[in-house]
């Protein structure tokens, strides 16, 4: 056998084996593994011969300043070389040499995975106790910096400056303290009672703050909701003293949070409510329960009863929706009628809550069931006349449009505003003298109380090309009477409706009575204003398809004209649409108001500016003429609509407001176009022919083209004129309503012998004071021609009877009725007195002249829509037509 197969195989012991013996590993041709040394450079040499070490310290020295034998772990971890735990082989790498100890141990040394991110308990605590005196420190520091309000030294806002559209100065009001403060002993413990029974029970135990409130505060700020709530008197006194930062910031309620502690911590408690009670804002311009008692009631503070005590601590609510005078020209939600259904209903809630603290007994609290009465809300006098009511309007459209105008009734009340409004101060003059004449001619309360009282005006004159109100006339004296007459009155606006019954008949067309309904609504004829139409006295309405249309009791509609008179060469009484608006025949709009569709009706007058929520039913054929109770104001930018070849411009009272920082806010001019110029010119056209020869020739303005509408409505309650020309459109209402009272409805009434005639048109009085202003307001201007229509549509039903040419002693009009003659173009032979029945007469007839059988009739005024559950009519009345109304309240 060889030597070499008798040689014994050398063991593999490497360098863990040596490092125990103390000796170098045997010489090899295969390199000593990586982790021997702990560098790759010193594992091979050279054509890849060994490098050993010397011995075990060197091997040692050589382990640390590799950092560790073997793979690079993480920090402390053992190498997998091999070696001893300490040897070249298995050494602890880094952990051999002292890590950094870290002020916060964060992410956690010697944990891996996700316990690195679990804070220790030492950590935890620590920031807790940190974060803890950090807000003490804060806390501290925002004590000491803030300091307690001095509230005779506050509320002091400014006044707003209202312009005329001229530039000039109109009057500056709106910010002044009306304020006079008085010691605890002379408020009257009934109202410190009712306030804190109503917004703080705990106030004598509290700290001043309300944890839970402040919390509902900032999330209300942080999701954008309202931040006012939930605060104690304390922060409500804090909040009243602080008028000169009312900003709504995190910055501003902190530092109110301190001032209220420092107030709570310092102050007694009786004087906190004192100070309260002194600059409480209560509503008609006062500050303070001094200024207040004499603002509601006329007396001192000491000297009001627990009853009138728990009023004003209704109006703190927010007196916009409080004050029985109602405030439908800051929101038109807050009529009188609303106003004091929720003052009622606050005033027992805080009596029941003053019984039930102790504070009231039950037999003195049932002394108080009905609201006090309260004085004339208005006693700043720089606001009588007609600047009450521009100053009012302006404030409407700035806050109703606080989404564009960015003011808000709070900015309103610090004041500091210059308002430039829309209002001609020449024209103003002019409306207000044109009523005033003919009601001192015409009216006379002391000679026919039964007849002349409560006799009102409304009106309101708009610019066709932008929409800007130039004038308006809201009454006697706004601070004498508190409802804007221009602005929101619920008075129905009769046949002047018509015009947007025509304007749907020329923009949609009548339906197809041929084919099925839907299919009907697409396939559509225009009408031409030469279409013909019944103009006969009671006529039988029906459908567009033919069939009579009966109402809910299965009752049929029955259209009677003004005086019972049908107008047309019998049998089948036709005329076309441009006579029948001329003579104002109720019988051929209402039919041709079912064959375009109510719906279509009421889109006409949506596109020409009439606010949706002004409208009556359209569920019933008397809304063709005119059941809805719109404001002279949304009237006469209808109108203007047409005047402008059918361009529509929202009325609108500000054209600028700015600050000591500029401007806040800049009228944009939004033209929408509402109808076509060729059906906008052809109604224009049709209205000129009413003041040319029809029933509104009272205001015919010689030299100029003049277009308009009489009306009238059921039972002599309200008559209109609205009319224009290519520069001003002017809408004049009249009715008798007597809404001074402050408990009580508004109820409009009739006006038969109003005046000294025997009743009440659109015709007689307000195409009269239309007149007179206009010719005044026109003065200097040239006269402006309307354009001339292009033909438009076809002749519905185009078999005519014979011509017939009313006159106006034979003619349905808006104006007193006249003796009739005997005339070929009018029903044959005239009613005999025992077969008419008395004009506006509810009673004459199954149901005022609208739904019933064969005798209905009786009233050529505009009746009122039966309601869903009953056929007889609805007098509306809600005031919901105001240039800026919104839902009733």
């Amino acid at each position: 056998m060889s030597e070499h197969r008798r040689k014994p195989q050398q063991p593999q012991e490497g360098g863990r084996a040596a490092a125990r013996r103390g000796q170098p590993a045997p010489s090899s041709r295969r390199a000593a593994p990586r982790g021997a040394t702990g560098s790759p450079a010193d594992s091979y040499g050279a054509g890849g011969e060994e490098r050993p070490y010397g011995g075990r310290a060197e091997a040692r020295r050589a382990a640390q300043r590799s950092g560790g034998g073997g793979r690079r772990r993480a920090p402390d971890g053992p190498g997998r070389g091999p070696g001893g735990p300490n040897g070249p082989g298995r050494g602890r790498g880094r952990a051999s040499v002292p890590a950094k100890k870290r002020i916060i141990d964060y992410p956690r040394a010697g944990k891996y995975g996700a316990a690195r991110w679990v804070p220790s308990w030492k950590l935890v605590t620590g920031m807790f106790i940190g974060f803890i005196g950090g807000l003490v420190a804060v806390a501290g520091i925002g004590y000491a910096m803030v300091s307690v309000p001095n509230v005779a030294q506050t509320a002091t806002a400014q006044n707003n400056v209202y312009y005329w559209s001229d530039g000039t100065q109109m009057v500056a009001t709106g910010g002044e303290t009306n304020r006079q403060i008085v010691n605890l002993s002379q408020i009257p413990q009934a109202m410190r009672y009712a306030v804190i029974s109503q917004e703080n029970k705990t106030f004598y135990t509290d700290s001043g703050i309300d944890p839970k409130g402040i919390a509902r505060a900032f999330f209300n700020m942080a999701t954008g909701g309202q931040t006012q709530g939930g605060s104690t008197i304390t922060q409500q006194y804090v909040k009243n003293a602080r008028l000169d930062d009312q900003s709504q910031t995190v910055t501003r309620k902190f530092k109110e949070i301190f001032i209220s502690i420092k107030v709570g911590a310092t102050v007694k408690k009786d004087d906190i409510l004192a100070g309260y009670l002194n600059s409480a804002y209560y509503g008609r311009n006062a500050y303070g329960i001094e200024a207040a008692a004499h603002a509601y009631f006329n007396k001192q503070a000491i000297k009001l009863n627990p009853g009138e005590c728990a009023f004003l601590a209704a109006m703190l609510k927010g007196a916009t929706y409080y004050d029985p005078a109602g405030n439908p020209a800051i929101d038109p939600s807050a009529t009188a009628e609303a106003n004091q259904r929720r003052a009622t209903l606050q005033m027992q809630d805080t009596l029941d809550k003053m019984v039930q603290y102790g504070h009231l007994s039950a037999t003195d609290r049932a002394q108080y069931k009905a609201l006090p009465h309260v004085d004339n809300p208005r006693s700043n006098t720089r606001l009588s006349g007609q600047t009450g009511y521009l100053v009012d309007l302006a404030n409407s459209y700035l806050v109703t449009h606080s989404d564009q105008t960015h003011i808000t009734q709070q900015k309103l009340q610090q004041g500091g505003l210059q308002i430039y409004t829309t209002f001609d101060k020449t024209k103003v003059k002019q409306l207000h003298d044109a009523v005033k004449n003919v009601q001192d001619k015409n009216i006379k309360p002391k000679e026919r109380p039964k007849t002349d009282t409560f006799v009102q005006f409304g009106g309101a004159s708009v610019d066709p090309a932008s929409g800007a109100i130039k004038a308006i006339y809201g009454g006697e004296d706004a601070t004498k009477h508190f409802t804007n007459n221009a602005d929101s009155t619920g008075a129905q606006v009769g046949s002047t409706f018509k015009p947007f019954v025509l304007a749907a008949a020329m923009e949609w067309g009548v339906r197809n009575k041929d084919l099925g309904e839907e299919q009907a609504q697409d396939e559509r004829t225009v009408a031409s204003p030469k279409s013909l139409y019944s103009g006969k006295n009671k006529l039988k309405i029906k459908k567009y398809d033919g069939t009579v249309w009966t109402d809910k009791d299965n009752k049929e509609w029955l259209q009677a004209n003004d005086g019972n008179l049908s107008v047309g060469k019998a049998p089948d009484y036709k005329i076309d649409l441009r006579e029948a608006m001329q003579y104002s025949v109720n019988s051929v709009y209402v039919q041709l108001g079912m064959d375009v569709g109510t719906d279509k009706v009421e889109q006409s007058a949506l596109d020409a500016g009439i606010l949706k929520s002004s409208l009556a039913s359209s569920n019933f054929p008397s809304f063709s003429i005119g059941t809805s109770d719109p404001s002279a104001i949304r009237m006469a930018g209808a109108y203007a609509t047409f005047a402008a070849s059918g361009r529509q411009n929202d009325p609108y009272s500000v054209d600028k407001v700015s600050s000591k920082d500029g401007t806040v806010f800049q009228h944009v001019k939004q033209t929408k176009d509402a109808f076509t110029p060729k059906v906008a010119d052809n109604v224009t056209d049709v209205l000129k022919t009413v003041v040319d020869k029809g029933t509104g020739t009272a205001a015919r303005l010689p030299g100029r083209d003049v277009a308009g509408k009489t009306g009238t409505t059921d039972d002599n309650k309200s008559a209109w004129f609205v009319g224009y020309t290519p520069q001003l459109s002017t809408a004049i209402g009249m009715y008798r309503m007597d809404d001074n009272a402050a408990n009580k409805n508004r109820t409009f009434l009739k006006m038969y012998g109003t005046g000294g005639q025997k009743e009440i048109h659109g015709a007689s009085f307000p195409a009269q004071i239309w007149h007179d202003y206009m010719a005044e307001a026109l003065k200097g201007q040239p006269p402006a021609q309307f354009p001339t229509p292009e033909p438009i549509g076809k002749v519905i039903n185009d078999t005519p009877s014979p011509s017939v040419t009313p006159t106006p002693t034979q003619s349905v009009t808006d104006s007193p009725t006249p003796t009739p003659t005997p005339s070929e173009s009018l029903n044959s032979p005239l009613p005999t007195p025992s077969d008419t029945c008395r004009k506006f007469d509810w009673t004459c007839g199954s149901n005022g002249g609208t739904a019933g059988g064969t005798d209905a009739g009786g009233t050529g005024g505009v009746t009122s829509s039966p309601t869903e559950s009953s056929s007889s009519g609805n007098s509306r009345g809600n005031g919901n037509g105001g240039l800026f109304a919104g839902p009733n309240g």
